[in-house]
């Protein structure tokens, strides 16, 4: 047995030369396999899952626990907040962990299941607590849900770094992460308004058990996916000089203070954030789509058929945009797109009629195509396009930050890239439910949210373009300023593979 594991040391010390010596001849560059990427990005999916369950949970509280609207809102801001306070500490474990499992696979895994089993308990125990104690049971349950939530997120940005650091193949995770968020978010609206919803007659709890399993499996069998394609690529040979290093907190501290390149990206990457999660809000897609336009069966029939056009647009931007010119590039080029679509989506809501809005739906009149129909559609998908490049591209651009620290100091901490990035993302994202919850509130709806049933107002109206665009224009507004300062160009990049392939060589 002695020798086997002698056999099998020399061995796996033989494949990590070899995995070095091919890494110095192609000048630092290691790469992954496409499956690998592809693979790797169904993470994201499996936790933006539970992020879509999440969007509805205020009806939960509304409905089966019984609190109020601004109470549920402040409630859901205060859990992102605490989603925040946990992500420095998080990602500090990940810098720290080097186990035989890798760094990264662990808190997939361990993530994952937390995620399953708090979702659960929270929409199938909570409201079968006495009470008085229901909300102090939904936050201890909340909070741990959390913790699995973050355990999970920080890996997607952290292990980009050994993933793959040629900044051509970087961007291709952005693609991958596209397709699979655009084909969520257009199925998953589909689902819970054509077929959920009605089925249940409204969000009850019946309707949040069916919801849970469908986001619970799915999200299981990526997470499975994911882990498996990272595998290979989770080893210290990949973590930035290739060398273990030991860090402390003072260490981080230095890496906050003088590291432009992710102050900027947190800037531009959370106020994006904060509009699209606003947008994505359950009570938005009422509030645009049942009462303003009249007919809820749009918010799913609208996704679906933007859904391919939109990712055509992604692939373009990422994949020709990013690859050529750089990161920093598509992500502003998505921006003025972005912005000059919301702009004119303001404009079609005030001259047209959105009440035409229609689409041919099973088990819906279709009343023909129209001008604001036609013109709806186009803005839409233009927008969702331009936003899908600029909010995805983050990701691949938190590994240049990371990548640019080793350059910089000689310190491989991408964990707390990831959970920096997070930190002050989810601290400002937390915003949006309250956000909604306080303009429906200020146009008389303080006891309960508007649901399909509430008939138009004009102030409800003026909520409805606030939510779903007004947000968004001011976090691309916030783009262009931070990409100013932002230091790390596709040029940039590639003398910073270069220098650390030296650095590296040295060792």
């Amino acid at each position: 047995m002695k020798m086997y594991s002698v056999i099998g040391g020399i061995q796996e010390y033989s494949k990590r030369l070899i995995d070095r010596l091919e890494e110095n001849m192609n000048n630092g560059i290691h790469r992954a396999k496409l499956w690998q990427i592809g693979g790797f990005a169904l993470n994201n999916t499996a936790t933006n899952l539970y992020l879509f369950f999440m969007n509805f949970i205020a009806y939960y509280l509304v409905g089966a626990v019984g609190v109020g609207v601004v109470v549920a809102s402040s409630i859901i801001m205060s859990m992102r907040i605490w989603d925040g306070v946990t992500d420095p500490f998080i990602g500090y474990l990940v810098d720290k962990t080097n186990t035989k499992f890798g760094k990264n696979r662990p808190f997939m895994v361990i993530g994952n299941v937390i995620l399953l089993v708090f979702s659960f308990l929270i929409v199938h125990v909570t409201h079968l607590a006495p009470e008085q104690g229901r909300l102090v049971t939904f936050i201890i349950l909340y909070m741990i849900y959390i913790i699995g939530y973050t355990f999970q997120c920080v890996v997607t940005k952290s292990a980009q770094t050994c993933l793959t650091n040629d900044p051509k193949q970087r961007p291709m995770f952005t693609i991958f992460d596209g397709i699979y968020n655009t084909i969520l978010f257009a199925v998953g609206p589909a689902v819970v308004s054509q077929s959920l919803v009605p089925k249940y007659r409204g969000f009850t709890n019946e309707f949040f058990h069916e919801f849970w399993i469908y986001i619970a499996v799915a999200s299981a069998i990526f997470t499975c996916i994911a882990v498996f394609s990272i595998a290979s690529k989770d080893r210290t040979e990949y973590f930035g000089l290739g060398t273990p290093q030991k860090l402390g907190i003072k260490d981080y501290w230095e890496v906050l203070s003088h590291n432009r390149a992710i102050q900027m990206l947190v800037v531009s990457a959370s106020t994006d954030k904060l509009a699209l999660t606003t947008q994505s809000n359950a009570t938005v897609g009422i509030l645009v789509y049942a009462i303003v336009c009249g007919n809820y069966a749009m918010s799913g029939a609208v996704s679906v058929y933007t859904a391919i056009p939109t990712f055509l647009m992604l692939a373009f931007g990422v994949g020709y945009i990013a690859r050529q010119l750089g990161q920093k590039k598509a992500l502003l080029f998505g921006t003025y797109g972005a912005l000059v679509c919301c702009i004119l989506s303001i404009l079609i809501f005030y001259v047209m009629d959105p009440t035409t809005l229609s689409l041919p739906v099973k088990g819906q009149d279709f009343a023909g195509w129209n001008m604001f129909t036609i013109c709806y559609l186009a803005l839409f998908l233009l927008m969702k396009g331009f936003t899908g490049i600029s909010g995805n591209i983050v990701i691949p651009m938190t590994a240049d930050c990371a990548d640019y620290e080793v350059y910089r100091s000689g310190k491989y901490v991408p964990g707390l890239m990831g959970t920096l990035f997070s930190f002050v993302d989810k601290i400002i994202s937390s915003l949006g439910v309250t956000v909604v919850g306080l303009l429906c509130a200020s146009v008389g709806f303080s006891k309960e949210l508007p649901t399909v049933d509430t008939p138009f107002s004009p102030e409800l109206k003026v909520v409805a373009m606030i939510t779903m665009y007004g947000l968004l224009i001011f976090g691309l507004i916030c783009n262009v300023i931070a990409m100013k300062f932002y230091p790390l160009t596709k040029e940039k990049m590639q003398s910073i593979q270069e220098e650390i392939a030296a650095i590296k060589a040295k060792n």
